[in-house]
């Protein structure tokens, strides 16, 4: 219900940190009083009308609260706001994000203030998808709700041929949605299944109301190859198991072959973008029957293909790999290096990881060790921390 519930009190107070701060002091509420005295019959009313009233009292408090009270006055109405629109979006969730990524704000703020507002990400989870520092996210947060108030940008869904205008910022909140349940922030999960499941749900909805648009489709085949790797990604200790150790018999080929037939729909229509090639990147791994059948050599080009539509430090590390299986570690490692030096990643743990597997393939086992503790300081899942542990304890006695 949160994402429904902050939406309703911005679209009626035009105040978004006041829309936060009510839902959160209503599920507060509900914590002490349903313990106590029952779950109400309808959560979600019970939790819309108190939040709704906690904003209406905090308005009345303040010094300008008769003129806001005027202006919202459907404040005080027992009823919800009528839903009707004209956008043809049939899902209640995927609607609250079209109307959340305003055009009048930049790219980057639409997806951020969507992902805090109406997914529920944290902001340290939103910093870490940008690559910059919870500060930084933070101040970022405050100068887009600080525009959507000062220019009176208004809170409504977006009529269907306005649609297009969002769909870019869209898709990027579903693509860090699903990032972060794929690979959590912090946590002793590495997996947070529930957060992919209601990502591929919103891109399935996207892509029926979208079925013309390659890049939504591309975009659902790259969330479909990497989750139907998710029963082969950590073992029974919870650690994680590298890509090329994983059991392919435990990956989902149904789901494999559903993303293969969009990618291949997707790819047909002549319209390359950057989720096509990453979910083309992700077919060659998931269609190989052994790791030792991959195709690097096309991985890695796809990879210098990727970096040219989207031009961003984070495909440097993933394209190293693909040149280091394809070319030698060597090779792999001079971008890594490279990369490091510009310090355009500081912070970021695969780097470091990347780096010491690379010259751990190269017998340079003290340098490895370094990179790894480097990595593990930087890890944010117990998961991650595991795995890197114990490549440090094989690369320790070597260095001795």
């Amino acid at each position: 219900e949160w994402g429904r519930i902050v939406a309703t009190l911005i679209r009626l107070t035009g105040d978004w940190d006041l829309a936060e701060e009510c839902a959160q002091d209503a599920f507060a509420r509900a914590l002490q009083r349903w313990g106590r005295d029952g779950i109400p019959r309808n959560p979600g009313a019970w939790l819309t009308t108190t939040a709704r009233n906690r904003a209406l009292d905090q308005l009345r408090r303040s010094q300008t609260g008769t003129a806001k009270e005027q202006e919202a006055g459907v404040l005080g109405s027992a009823h919800e706001p009528n839903e009707e629109d004209d956008s043809g979006i049939v899902d209640d969730r995927l609607r609250l994000m079209f109307t959340c990524c305003h055009p009048a704000l930049s790219l980057d703020a639409q997806v951020a203030l969507t992902l805090r507002t109406l997914a529920g990400l944290t902001t340290a989870e939103i910093a870490r998808a940008f690559l910059v520092s919870e500060q930084t996210m933070a101040k970022r947060l405050v100068r887009a709700k600080a525009k959507i108030r000062n220019a009176g940008i208004p809170f409504r869904v977006p009529p269907a041929h306005l649609l297009p205008d969002r769909t870019a910022a869209v898709r990027g909140v579903l693509y860090l949605l699903f990032n972060e349940g794929y690979s959590a922030t912090t946590g002793s999960d590495l997996v947070r299944e529930g957060l992919c499941d209601e990502a591929i749900r919103l891109a399935r909805v996207l892509a029926e109301l979208m079925p013309d648009e390659p890049e939504v489709s591309g975009l659902l085949s790259l969330m479909l190859l990497h989750h139907a790797r998710r029963a082969a990604r950590v073992d029974a200790t919870g650690a994680l198991v590298p890509l090329e150790e994983q059991d392919r018999t435990r990956w989902d080929a149904d789901a494999i072959a559903e993303a293969i037939e969009l990618l291949d729909a997707a790819l047909r229509r002549g319209e390359p973008g950057p989720y096509q090639v990453q979910a083309a990147i992700a077919a060659c791994h998931c269609t190989a029957a052994e790791a030792a059948d991959t195709d690097w050599a096309e991985i890695a080009q796809l990879y210098d293909r990727l970096g040219h539509m989207l031009p961003t430090p984070v495909v440097t590390p993933n394209r190293a790999v693909a040149v280091a299986m394809a070319d030698g570690p060597a090779a792999g490692l001079e971008l890594v290096d490279e990369l490091e030096a510009s310090g355009a990643l500081a912070g970021y743990h695969l780097l470091p990881a990347t780096r010491a597997d690379l010259l751990r393939r190269l017998g340079r086992h003290a340098e490895a060790a370094g990179a790894y503790r480097r990595a593990i300081e930087l890890a944010g899942t117990h998961a991650e921390r595991r795995y890197l542990s114990r490549r440090l304890a094989e690369t320790t006695p070597a260095a001795g």
